[in-house]
């Protein structure tokens, strides 16, 4: 499966990785390749967990434009 993440570094200099389709799947890392690295097993355990609970693997998510 593929999924898209997003990944900033926050104030402490610590990458932060989320998958936004599974809701509170959240890692981080030192590098962003080390936050990449820790959100592709995060992704695992939460499809795994969800999958257990019998709920959705995903939620829907879509891109809107916002004026600013």
């Amino acid at each position: 499966m593929k999924f898209i993440i997003t990944l900033f570094q926050d104030e402490d200099g610590v990458f932060i990785a989320e998958c936004p389709s599974i809701p509170g799947c959240v890692s981080q890392g030192k590098t962003e390749s080390e936050a990449e690295a820790n959100i592709r097993e995060a992704i695992k355990e939460c499809l795994e967990v969800r999958a257990e609970k019998g709920m959705p693997l995903t939620v829907s998510t879509r891109q809107i434009e916002v004026t600013v």
